[in-house]
């Protein structure tokens, strides 16, 4: 099988459900579908190599070595395949079953959709998605590793199209990843978290990124956290289906129970990157003044702003010499005032932020204003101590249809930028200067491009954030105005 034929298949299995379900919950079916069929087939490969080489000698205690994951009796895809009636809760029932029997592995992994809830799934609907898949062989003889991992990818894609701004939960851009991750330039036996991990594909762009150097991805220590159950359970999938096995993936709220623990205290990694969700609110700034791990020690963001509570989090678990930290940010964390603005002053003063890279405007499904990229270093090179480089790459993508792109020249580009100090495409794509902590203290530590790189683009970038900013507060005031006067109304009082 080629891999566009994989994909127009896999895409075919999606749309059997296309009328009954959302487009936008496609991921909550399909994904633990395609898995389970993996299992069973990878399964079936596994039997069969263990028969070739024992024969009649083979014994289940031997067999046993030979599978990644038990499938017990009766759990197969061909048991749910075969099944005439009650199609879901047989489902349900191998899912659970296979959960179990894997603890260690694969708890959790396969969401937590009804499967027996024919309201929401009718049980034509979901015999229509087994018949799909039914005859696409999974196994490592049929579909390497290569193509698998691209066709998950592939749908993820796909189904963030579907999703419009609720792809932003889920799925950030692989341009973005692509270019973080290169900035960051991951290394054989790093330790590397993303706290927001959503779909897994900023932690399986690092195993791409060590194996396109020719090493051995391996080596690498993979973690991430994630609060929404079905959107954990598909980053599992995903690095399962990318070839990878030594990564620990956790559940639940990053600020109020972080997880990713080394005892008592947070977890120190090489690479802390992530682009978690832009202006939070409600993220539990009420526990961080008697945070366990000193996360506030430079204050406190606001209850209705998460953006650096995710900053702080992260520079608490960058481990000392090695560690740097990739965030992608709204430019709002740059010049906001108060409470950030104080916030802001002190991580500075503390010497790692190293760079500030303006994005262009429209990378993103959930919104389209415009991001930069932070970057810290536990240990800023010499000529970098005391400064912070400022790249504006504003003006380097490809306009599409419903979203902006960045090529992979746009991406060297800026790497380079970013490596070297200077622009080396030479035609004016870029700006950047390395500027002095001390020129930064003058102008109150505000960090808008438009300060220190003189140009059109960075100081029109804040005001088009600012008009998008304003009009998605007003969308949420007014929401919050319908819903006070409906219960106002339901209570007896009139408007």
């Amino acid at each position: 099988m080629t891999q566009r034929q994989l994909e127009s298949t896999l895409w075919a299995a999606a749309n059997a459900l296309r009328g009954p379900v959302d487009p936008g919950d496609f991921k909550a079916y399909v994904f633990p579908v395609m898995f389970f069929k993996w299992i069973s087939d990878s399964w079936d490969h596994e039997h069969a190599r263990a028969v070739a080489d024992f024969g009649k000698s083979l014994t289940d205690e031997i067999e046993a070595d030979y599978h990644a994951f038990t499938i017990p009796d009766g759990c197969h895809w061909a048991d749910v395949h075969q099944t005439a009636i009650q199609v879901g809760a047989k489902l349900s029932e191998a899912l659970q079953r296979i959960q179990l029997a894997n603890p260690s592995s694969l708890s959790g992994v396969f969401g937590d959709v009804n499967w027996a809830n024919k309201e929401r799934l009718p049980e034509a609907a979901l015999t229509a998605l087994l018949d799909t898949f039914h005859p696409v062989k999974l196994d490592p003889d049929s579909v390497n590793g290569d193509m698998l991992g691209s066709a998950y990818e592939y749908l993820l894609r796909e189904f963030a199209e579907a999703s419009g701004k609720k792809a932003g939960e889920f799925f950030t851009p692989r341009h973005v990843v692509h270019l973080l991750v290169k900035i960051l330039d991951p290394k054989p036996g790093d330790s590397i978290a993303d706290p927001a991990c959503g779909s897994g594909g900023m932690l399986v762009e690092t195993v791409s990124a060590v194996r396109e150097a020719g090493a051995d991805p391996r080596t690498l220590r993979l973690f991430g956290q994630e609060i929404n159950l079905t959107t954990s359970a598909i980053a599992k999938m995903n690095l399962y289906l990318h070839g990878l096995e030594d990564f620990r993936i956790v559940r639940g709220d990053t600020f109020r129970e972080p997880k990713l623990l080394d005892g008592d205290g947070l977890q120190l990694f090489d690479i802390t990157l992530a682009n978690p969700p832009f202006s939070l609110q409600n993220w539990g700034a009420d526990a961080w003044a008697k945070d366990p791990h000193n996360r506030a020690s430079c204050g406190i963001p606001p209850a209705k702003n998460g953006d650096f509570a995710w900053i702080q989090h992260m520079l608490a678990t960058m481990k000392p010499g090695t560690g740097r930290v990739g965030v992608v940010m709204p430019h709002g964390v740059l010049f906001r005032g108060a409470k950030e603005a104080a916030i802001r002053e002190c991580i500075l003063n503390q010497d790692r932020l190293e760079a500030v890279i303006g994005l262009p405007t429209n990378l993103f499904y959930s919104t389209p204003i415009p991001v930069c990229l932070l970057i810290f270093r536990a240990a800023k090179p010499d000529d970098r101590k005391n400064h912070v480089l400022f790249i504006d790459a504003s003006k380097r993508f490809e306009a599409g249809k419903n979203q902006n792109t960045m090529s992979e020249e746009d991406i060297n580009v800026v790497n380079a930028a970013y490596k070297c100090g200077e622009d080396i495409d030479g035609e004016g794509g870029l700006s950047l200067r390395l500027v002095p902590l001390a020129e930064i203290a003058d102008n109150n530590y505000d960090l808008n491009l438009g300060r220190y790189l003189k140009g059109a683009t960075a100081a029109e970038a804040n005001v088009e954030e600012a008009l998008i900013l304003m009009r998605e507060a007003q969308a949420r005031l007014a929401v919050a105005q319908v819903a006070l006067e409906e219960k106002l109304s339901a209570a007896g009082f009139n408007a």
